[in-house]
């Protein structure tokens, strides 16, 4: 059963201890492959009002992940201090969100990914009302998705599917016509986790 939406509550989650995910996670025959991974951050914005989840639809046009619902984020730039300073600029430039939105509650323990990156996922507070303006280049649509979703294990399944000639392992969470899987899936389902009693 999913818990009801509070901000205190949120607050409280990131205070439990977590270890880091990885998309390697569901499979352990798998060995990834050495090198430094590159930082990233990704802004879990949640409404202050009712806990929905501002996500995006990547455009389909991009070279990578193509379609894939994601949380608003990137790559660090040289001009990023850190993983916060690159989720709120990309929230920006992404979606429209200003920083003077947004308020940083913490983060969630940083997740590799399969393509090199160790993302750190920021928990934060959207304030007030928002309109999404989509930079059509990177995204085809902002959507929420409800904090009942979101915040319950049960909603979260594993499925599997060919990749690179092998069966690969993946957590998915689905929602009407949103497929919520990999990476953004397993750093939300380690959120779901902490908010449990």
């Amino acid at each position: 059963m999913s818990p009801r939406w509070s901000p205190d509550l949120l607050r409280l989650a990131l205070t439990r201890e977590a270890q880091p995910s990885s998309d390697y996670d569901l499979n352990p025959g798998v060995v990834p492959p050495s090198g430094t991974l590159r930082r990233a951050g990704v802004l879990a914005g949640f409404y202050e009002t009712d806990g929905r989840l501002i996500l995006t639809k990547r455009a389909s046009g991009l070279r990578h992940h193509p379609g894939q619902i994601a949380l608003p984020g990137g790559k660090l730039d040289p001009t990023d201090p850190d993983e916060t300073a690159a989720a709120l600029r990309e929230a920006r430039e992404e979606i429209g969100l200003g920083p003077a939105q947004v308020r940083i509650l913490g983060a969630l323990p940083p997740h590799r990914t399969v393509t090199g990156f160790a993302v750190l996922p920021v928990v934060a507070l959207v304030a007030g009302d928002f309109i999404p303006i989509p930079e059509t280049a990177e995204v085809d649509e902002v959507f929420t998705l409800p904090f009942a979703h979101i915040a319950d294990p049960a909603r979260y399944r594993v499925e599997k599917r060919r990749w690179r000639g092998d069966w690969r392992a993946y957590h998915v969470a689905p929602f009407g016509p949103y497929y919520l899987w990999g990476a953004t899936a397993r750093m939300l389902l380690g959120l779901a986790e902490r908010l449990r009693p």
